[in-house]
């Protein structure tokens, strides 16, 4: 059963209010960036959409949004008003072959998310300060007989992809700790964040990890840590 035009559009008009919400902290572009971070993978899983009809949907997003700026600020050329704007983005997002259901979805999971945000992982910062002063030869003395033969059995590996991953673990925390510093307005803070991450995967990949085994990985260091206490440079 198709869903009504007018029903569409007023779903539309909240995820534009809400995106205009979100510019007076983010610039359009940076909001873009956030969409391939977070958003594009939710939606390419939730809702079965291919990575270039993902994409042409944040470069809407992105106009949407600069679009909807002018208009509050009454100095668009095209639109005067939020309705004209919803219709044109309505337009750009059936051009996409996205069926009524789609679009619905699209527009609640945007108003879902912006009601009950959720932490995004992959922006996400997390740090451990005792690796502060922490030398890589300590960390590895502190890890391998406390957390070693365990990472060994919940895994499948071998005794030198162990070092491998407490060695990526060790390189996480410092670079997190290095990042903590910078200032939460500093986009390139985001940015950086994600660039580690990035690489984390890649050192896992190089020590021959798959995909489950990576995330066993990481989930694996979420529930066992070192602790200052136990953090003594000799």
């Amino acid at each position: 059963m198709k869903i009504g035009y007018t029903i569409l559009a007023g779903l539309w008009t909240m995820m534009l209010l809400s995106n205009m919400a979100i510019a007076q902290n983010r610039t359009p572009e940076e909001q873009r960036e956030l969409f391939g971070y977070c958003d594009k993978l939710a939606i390419m899983k939730q809702f079965g959409i291919a990575e270039d009809i993902a994409n042409k949907i944040g470069d809407i997003d992105l106009w949407a949004t600069k679009e909807l700026i002018s208009v509050e600020n009454n100095t668009n050329e095209v639109y005067a008003t939020k309705g004209e704007l919803n219709t044109e983005v309505i337009k750009r997002y059936k051009a996409l072959k996205l069926s009524d259901q789609q679009l619905k979805s699209l527009a609640d999971f945007k108003k879902n998310r912006d009601e009950h945000p959720t932490p995004c992982e992959a922006i996400t910062l997390t740090y451990n300060k005792a690796y502060d002063t922490l030398s890589l030869a300590r960390a590895l003395q502190l890890m391998k007989p406390k957390y070693r033969k365990s990472l060994m059995d919940k895994l499948g590996i071998n005794g030198r992809q162990a070092d491998m991953i407490f060695e990526t673990e060790y390189y996480k925390q410092k670079e997190a700790l290095s990042i903590s510093a910078m200032p939460e307005t500093d986009f390139n803070k985001i940015r950086k964040t994600v660039a580690m991450y990035q690489v984390r995967e890649n050192r896992h990949k190089a020590s021959g990890l798959t995909e489950d085994q990576i995330t066993m990985a990481i989930s694996f260091f979420k529930e066992n840590q070192l602790y200052p206490e136990q953090v003594v440079n000799k």
